[in-house]
């Protein structure tokens, strides 16, 4: 048997004392993924990305999952990846992380035609330069996202003339669309390439975090040609497939597919809508071993 380590983090492994309330996502993942990889002697074992004791070259691959802290502490996971493809492959490898992590990367994929929510880049978010971006964007009601984080950390939306919070990393700013709190966010998994399956995020009444942390809950979709179209031609705007990777749209006003995350690193992949992901996933791991 092979062995093939699931990145996790301190948050997110059964048993944690400080295990996030969302961490439930681990076990599904690796309840998905156990039985498909062991039918292909593949054993899957989660663990901290930054364990200390991990044997790194004793694994076969390692596939980021989990990984639901590295925000806050942005140069040790890094530097903890370098070490870890040093020794053995890596999945995403570690310069599609360097790039996917900070959400500059959105403006290469927007030179390479995807349609993004207008935005306004802020290196440093002070009180005058989040102000500025509500005339920049000739918006009333604006999201601040940090360019480094996930799951709607450090994030906040404003209203013109209200409070600005202290933002002490560098952040993103867009329009606030109530399509999020209508339609929802459209996801689109991919597995080597290929289109695995797809599900809509809607957020909780009186809220737009779709994030199940904040009550957010998902429904499987069977998305039309033209929504699956514009996800497909971003992960085709990469210089190659990645293992794994999930698209998230949201619809503009005029209906199509505005793209707000590409996520090729740690993102959760709903095996519950696409039950099928188990097999796609230890079908890719092993073509790539040659196995």
């Amino acid at each position: 048997m092979t062995k093939i380590a699931y990145l996790a983090s301190r948050v997110t492994l059964p048993g944690s004392l400080v295990r996030r309330t969302d961490a439930f996502e681990h076990d599904l993942m690796m309840d998905a993924l156990r039985g498909p990889f062991a039918a292909r002697g593949l054993t899957l074992e989660d663990l901290s990305w930054d364990d200390p004791k991990a044997d790194w070259a004793s694994y076969g691959a390692v596939i980021i999952g989990t990984t639901w802290d590295y925000w806050d502490r942005l140069d040790e996971f890094l530097a903890a990846l370098r070490r870890i493809e040093s020794q053995t492959r890596l999945f995403n490898p570690v310069a599609l992380v360097e790039w996917n992590i900070r959400k500059t990367y959105l403006r290469e994929l927007e030179a390479k035609g995807a349609r993004l929510i207008p935005t306004v880049w802020m290196d440093v978010a002070d009180e005058a330069s989040a102000r500025a971006a509500f005339d920049t964007l000739g918006a009333e009601d604006v999201v601040f996202k940090r360019q480094v984080g996930a799951g709607a950390k450090g994030q906040h939306r404003l209203r013109r003339g209200e409070a600005i919070p202290e933002m002490p990393h560098a952040m993103m700013a867009q329009p606030f669309l109530p399509m999020i709190q209508t339609e929802g966010e459209l996801s689109f998994i991919f597995i080597d390439g290929d289109f695995s399956h797809a599900l809509v995020k809607r957020a909780q009444p009186g809220d737009y975090r779709i994030q199940s942390t904040y009550g957010g809950r998902e429904e499987k979709i069977a998305p039309s040609a033209d929504d699956l179209a514009a996800a497909r031609a971003i992960i085709a705007a990469l210089d190659e497939a990645p293992l794994y990777g999930r698209v998230d749209m949201l619809r503009g006003a005029d209906g199509g597919l505005l793209l707000m995350e590409l996520e090729v690193l740690e993102p959760y992949l709903y095996p519950v809508e696409g039950p099928e992901l188990g097999e796609r996933m230890a079908a890719g791991v092993a073509r790539r071993l040659a196995l």
